[in-house]
């Protein structure tokens, strides 16, 4: 696995924008749509400001592009102040050129009677896009990627999913304490994001140092569904200083393969 350790998460996540104006420039260049999985939470949105400015200050255009996104919260409205909606729209779909009919989003305020044939839609208009270029990634301090909890499958599909104490505690604050947080959530399974041809996973905090240490460098267990992206053969781990401060140094992996490129 490639590990890229940074002085900050504002200068990580100018580097993470970077390989996504190059990706979309190559599709451009080719004719083609560029197909991004985009993640919501603290992680993202110095990726999303960065790219923001591209498009303001660069020309960058996203009018090749195509998103899905990972989740979104189980019986909240769209234009909730808290849903994955309002966040994307907020950080990014408003203040750049792409098409709202390349926008995915999976619906959270579906009746769950109709949760199964959304899900399997979602399904559906990734394989339609032809897969997913580059996957954008945070991991929770239950070892989540996307809304997957512990006990996740590797081949899970995109579905609704119950919420760990420890996710919900963490959002609490956002929704004005922990009662609020919802119960459940839709997300694109494990094997869903594993397809993808690329993999960013950024994480920044010493709260994270010890879920990225066990999740890259312990054993694969649906304990830790990140730890399910050792097995990838295209994955980068962006992290700032704190966020990587468990990790062993490569010459103390025990045969795992790893590449660090040091603070930059």
């Amino acid at each position: 696995m490639n590990y890229q350790i940074f002085p900050s998460a504002e200068v990580a996540s100018k580097a993470i924008a970077l390989e996504i104006r190059t990706l979309i420039g190559r599709r451009a260049a080719q004719g083609r749509m560029a197909v991004l999985g985009l993640a919501t939470g603290k992680s993202p949105v110095f990726v999303y400001r960065e790219l923001v400015r591209m498009h303001r200050e660069e020309g960058l255009s996203f009018a090749n592009v195509v998103s899905f996104n990972l989740d979104e919260y189980v019986g909240l409205d769209p234009f909730h102040a808290r849903s994955y909606r309002t966040f994307m729209h907020e950080h990014l779909f408003d203040h750049i050129d792409i098409l709202p009919g390349n926008i995915h989003i999976p619906a959270g305020d579906l009746p769950l009677a109709e949760t199964r044939s959304h899900c399997a839609a979602y399904e559906a208009a990734i394989e339609g896009a032809g897969g997913i270029d580059l996957q954008i990634l945070g991991i929770g301090r239950t070892g989540h990627i996307g809304f997957n909890e512990p006990g996740a499958g590797r081949g899970s599909r995109t579905s609704v999913v119950h919420l760990d104490e420890i996710t919900r505690a963490d959002a609490a604050d956002d929704f004005g304490g922990f009662g609020n947080v919802p119960s459940q959530a839709i997300t694109m399974g494990c094997g869903t994001i594993l397809e993808a041809r690329k993999i960013v996973l950024m994480a920044w905090g010493s709260k994270k140092a010890e879920i990225v240490a066990r999740a890259f460098q312990g054993p694969v267990s649906d304990e830790i569904p990140a730890s399910y992206l050792q097995e990838h053969d295209n994955v980068a781990i962006y992290l700032d200083a704190p966020a990587a401060a468990d990790l062993a140094p490569p010459d103390a992996l025990a045969g795992k393969t790893a590449c660090f490129t040091g603070l930059r």
